[in-house]
């Protein structure tokens, strides 16, 4: 309703309000700092994304491997937990190596724990840690765009959600068509095409 409210006035949510009723201007300024509210949490966690983007453009990705400063001795990574189960499969063989799997984590999570929010470094609601800058400058990359994205108005805004609209299904179009080029895709489109009904019936 705000959205066609704004599209059909053509002014935002301060003004749009006071035109409908000079008594509602109170509501314009109340959807003002709820959106404020909003753009700090939910811009963290788009921040957060950019990191992951930016960090995936490396040679290997930092949460592949356990041997980062941030990763502690519980850390294990997927392809030691394959391993493992692998040689683990055999029951006739002499398994050497083991690893400890009580208080295991995997290196992504601790990559999300310890590099991403810095975890390691805090100590409860006293002391957070220091400022993850890489963290604040995606934060403050993610704002540069939402300014850029919304300083005229709604006509900027109007531009922007040509991309935002639209860059989703780019996207699961681009998936797909890497997950149909994957080995054993062919078999999976098949088991998804040709459901086992009378397995739904299997309880046990």
């Amino acid at each position: 309703m705000e959205l066609a409210l704004g599209q059909f006035q053509r002014c935002g949510c301060l003004t749009v309000w006071k035109r409908i009723c000079p008594m509602f201007k109170g509501l314009g300024i109340a959807i003002c700092v709820v959106a404020t509210y909003v753009s700090w949490y939910y811009n963290t966690i788009i921040a957060w994304s950019f990191y992951y983007f930016f960090s995936s453009m490396r040679s290997e990705v930092p949460w592949k491997h356990c041997n980062h400063s941030w990763n502690t001795p519980n850390c294990t990574s997927f392809a030691d937990r394959i391993e493992l189960i692998q040689e683990a499969a055999n029951n006739t063989g002499n398994m050497s190596r083991t690893i400890n799997f009580s208080h295991y984590k995997l290196a992504n999570e601790e990559f999300f724990e310890n590099a991403v929010l810095g975890l390691d470094k805090a100590n409860g609601l006293e002391y957070v840690g220091p400022v993850k800058w890489e963290i604040a400058m995606c934060l403050l990359l993610v704002f540069t765009i939402v300014y850029f994205a919304l300083w005229k108005g709604v006509k900027s805004s109007g531009k922007a959600v040509w991309i935002t609209a639209t860059m989703p299904y780019v996207v699961l179009l681009i998936l797909l068509v890497r997950g149909c080029t994957l080995e054993g895709a062919s078999r999976g489109i098949y088991y998804y095409l040709n459901p086992e009904f009378d397995r739904m019936l299997d309880i046990g």
